[in-house]
């Protein structure tokens, strides 16, 4: 009698492909705003199971039997993808007379092109495929290496990366401070894809694989409990945030006159004359104005400078998004910067970050001459696109820490958002998730945004145009917070910094020891299946 294992591994042709499209797309249920994680163990599980029957013909190749396994995995990752990354055209909207018409490209190419690194961890994994519960080592291997290289390769983008799926609530979260996210999405791959051996006919072992993958759930959950435990809601002395969050809508911002309704916006909000509980800039000493607050430069806005200097009581300081600009010697273009600028209560600027890692086909076009040549611009219409920074730098912000700036998705990279040789106090991510509306897109930046700092044992604060804007201690807990699409402040003071983390210290290298020890432990698994048959 033919069990549902059999009949999954069995398929074939079209009918194998929809099914793993399928699957990849229900498991997107896992991320942000809905969190339904136990949806992976019935998708990982017919994946392994897919993969089971992912055989090429024994005629062939060694690649050309890897096929059917890297098909599948194509699949399964694309539909994750479609499913986990639609609400990016929405981008497309916001010009649509424009850019409307690329929507359907960005939306399918990008998630087609990300699927390419799970078709390599399928094949991969089919490469070294034992029996028995060693496969699911071996495929969870496999995949977090897909996942780690995906985070890597050109440019990167580990956005909704497989180990967000267990870093829901605080108490799942914790161990990213020992593994980061890549450790935490090993054990993903393993907890959600162990079932998959109870369908084996043979093998005592399966049970105790079963049990001890929910004992390495139960173990991300204490562990996150006994950390907890001990934290406190310790604050920063004398450090008063309030950021503003002016939900200004992308279409409206760019529109002619604007500049200085908009800056007159930002002065209002921040002295607490649009919100009748609020009396003016009061106790707060930093004020968080979000990412390219302005369709202007500010530098050459003197008055805007003034403006700012008049709202600041003495020793009040701002942070906030702005485009910079850098004249250009003889002949030479201007160059445009995606910054962040910190001004005095005199509205001079003290101190200033240019953005590192740019937005490919938002701030600048890869490829240009290719690209251009078929009509495709960046987003953001900046003659050339933008210019990146240098370097990482840590700034000095008078009356706080020395803090740590990101831009948007800056923050979404593990490893790679502090100056390595000169730690901060806390990390300010700027942003404007405004391009994407009330989309699952603004959920899944934030709960990146909270795993940075657990990794790095830092406080986040997060100021977004639209939402979602808030404080986060090193914990990852939310401690104040403004919804998406409203209009708000957020006061509160700066959680305390946390000694560095086992990650923090070691980066990548936690989780290149957790490989080669799940390597070990399969090539051991397997061996001992050998002798015990022999």
């Amino acid at each position: 009698m033919q069990t549902i294992a059999d009949r999954i591994i069995i398929l074939w042709g079209w009918r194998r492909f929809f099914l793993a499209l399928f699957l990849g797309a229900l498991s997107a249920l896992a991320l942000p705003p809905f969190g339904a994680f136990p949806v992976l163990w019935i998708t990982f599980t017919l994946f392994v199971w897919l993969i089971d029957g992912a055989v090429g013909s024994a005629n062939a190749g060694f690649l050309r039997r890897l096929l059917p396994a890297a098909f599948i995995g194509w699949a399964f990752g694309f539909g994750y993808f479609l499913a986990g990354l639609w609400w990016i055209g929405a981008a497309f909207l916001v010009d649509a007379d424009q850019f409307a018409w690329l929507m359907p490209f960005a939306v399918v190419a990008a998630p087609a092109g990300l699927a390419l690194f799970w078709a390599f961890g399928a094949a991969l994994a089919r490469a070294f495929w034992p029996e028995g519960w060693p496969r699911i080592l071996v495929f969870a291997i496999a995949m977090a290496l897909a996942e780690w290289l995906r985070g890597h390769v050109l440019t990167g983008f580990p956005w909704n990366a497989v180990g967000y799926a267990l870093a829901r609530e605080p108490v799942m979260m914790q161990p990213a401070s020992l593994f980061g996210l890549w450790g935490l999405t090993l054990a993903a791959f393993v907890i959600f894809a162990a079932p998959a051996v109870l369908a084996d006919r043979r093998g005592a072992g399966r049970f105790v694989f079963v049990g001890l993958a929910l004992v390495l759930l139960a173990a991300d959950a204490g562990y996150g409990a006994y950390v907890l435990s001990g934290a406190t809601d310790a604050t920063v002395p004398k450090v008063h945030i309030r950021i503003v969050q002016p939900n200004v809508d992308e279409r409206d911002k760019w529109k002619a006159g604007q500049g200085d309704a908009l800056l007159k916006r930002y002065l209002e909000m921040s002295d607490g004359t649009t919100a009748p509980d609020r009396s003016g800039v009061g106790s707060a000493t930093h004020v968080i104005w979000p990412e390219s607050a302005f369709p202007f430069l500010l530098t050459e806005r003197p008055d805007a400078l003034a403006a700012i200097a008049a709202l600041l009581p003495e020793g009040t300081t701002l942070v906030t998004g702005a485009a910079r600009a850098e004249r250009g010697v003889g002949a030479a273009p201007v160059q445009y910067f995606n910054s962040i600028y910190v001004i005095d209560d005199k509205g001079e600027i003290t101190a200033a970050y240019d953005k590192v890692r740019l937005v490919p086909f938002g701030e600048y076009l890869p490829l240009a001459g290719f690209f251009d040549a078929l009509g495709i611009r960046q987003l953001i219409e900046v003659p050339g696109g933008f210019s990146a920074g240098t370097r990482r730098v840590t700034l000095p912000i008078p009356g706080a820490p020395p803090v740590g700036p990101l831009i948007c998705y800056e923050i979404i990279f593990p490893g790679a958002v502090v100056d390595p040789d000169n730690r901060p106090g806390w990390l300010l991510n700027l942003t404007n998730d405004a391009w994407f509306g009330d989309t699952p897109g603004p959920y899944q930046h934030l709960l990146q945004a909270r795993l940075r700092a657990i990794e790095e044992g830092l406080p986040v604060v997060r100021a977004a145009n639209t939402g979602i804007s808030a404080i986060i201690d090193s914990y990852g807990r939310v401690r104040q917070s403004l919804g998406l699409g409203s209009a708000g402040l957020v006061d509160g003071d700066l959680p305390v910094s946390l000694p560095p983390t086992l990650y923090a210290r070691f980066g990548d290298f936690v989780f290149l020891g957790l490989m080669i020890a799940a390597a070990l432990a399969a090539g051991w698994g397997q061996l001992t299946s050998k002798l015990k048959r022999n």
